[in-house]
């Protein structure tokens, strides 16, 4: 098996992959870096080799956070005989990881002595998505974030800011969602989350019941609601625990789905594991088992 670690190119991550370039060091094995050259070219990077190398075992090591895991997962899609592994060295966020809190995803000896399974992926129209997209508040949060990464701020205070702005804007969106054929959608929603992972913005568990080897898509679809009544069951949402609370009740749908079609009179953004994708509308299906996933072993610090 030969290991092509993916690195993000960006100038102000270059410090933070010493820590890579120690463990390699330490763990000889067939190996090759790359380094991208802007956002989608990890992408592009791994289908181009993939469609050149159809014979070779090869597994992609996404270096980063939620990002550049995306970016790795969507290009070995329709290459079964590709793997991909994750390092969370130099990302903001890795929302995907907390999939798996008791895996060691810092450790390079972790990885090759891992296991690989395969899991789904989600795709939105010629995208995809490994962990979660979301529209509505959520997806203005993530855009607002990732402005504020960009100029320096830390990830978490970045999303913080994000909830605020998307509280004085976000909070009544005008969106159509059918699920599997049946619409869900009446009224002014809140946000709406199509989940194969279980956390999003670093912090709040939105789809707790999610499987992301089951072949659905978690879709929770939630009301609009005064601006105090979302402030006061915030902490339920960030927990995971808005599908069963009685202050949600009447507010949230909830569904697991194989095909959703989102659509909206206005440009809306959706966001994909963290990454912004405009459009009006949005055909979304799951894909079984689509990406080979090597998993690191248990953290032993936590086992």
């Amino acid at each position: 098996m030969k290991y092509i670690y993916i690195i993000n190119g960006r100038a102000d991550k270059a410090p933070k992959y010493q820590e890579l370039y120690d463990q390699l060091e330490r763990y000889p094995h067939p190996h090759d870096l790359y380094t991208t050259m802007g956002e989608g070219d990890a992408t592009r990077y791994v289908r181009v080799y993939s469609d050149l190398h159809p014979n070779e075992e090869v597994c992609f090591v996404a270096c980063g956070g939620d990002g550049t895991i995306n970016e790795v997962a969507s290009g070995i899609v329709g290459f079964p005989d590709k793997q991909m592994a994750v390092l969370f060295i130099g990302g903001s966020t890795a929302d995907f990881l907390a999939y798996y809190p008791s895996r060691d995803f810092r450790s390079v000896k972790a990885m090759l002595e891992g296991t690989t399974k395969a899991i789904d992926i989600i795709k939105v129209n010629d995208s995809y998505s490994i962990n979660v997209c979301d529209f509505g508040f959520d997806s203005t949060v993530a855009s607002h974030a990732n402005d504020l990464i960009a100029k320096g701020v830390e990830a978490h205070k970045a999303y913080r800011r994000g909830v605020v702005k998307a509280l004085l804007t976000s909070r009544f969106n005008r969106v159509k969602v059918v699920v599997d054929g049946k619409r869900i959608s009446r009224g002014l929603m809140l946000l709406c989350t199509l989940a194969n992972g279980v956390q999003v913005g670093g912090e709040f568990r939105c789809a707790p019941n999610a499987k992301n080897d089951d072949g659905l898509i978690d879709v929770c679809y939630i009301r609009a609601m005064s601006l105090l009544r979302f402030l006061m069951i915030m902490p339920i949402y960030r927990n995971g625990e808005h599908l069963t609370h009685e202050s949600f009740k009447h507010k949230v749908v909830y569904r697991q789905a194989k095909e959703i079609v989102v659509s909206s009179k206005d440009l809306i953004n959706i966001c994909l594991d963290g990454e912004i994708l405009p459009g009006s509308v949005f055909n979304i299906k799951i894909m079984p088992k689509a990406v080979m996933l090597r998993l690191p072993q248990i953290n032993q610090q936590q086992s």
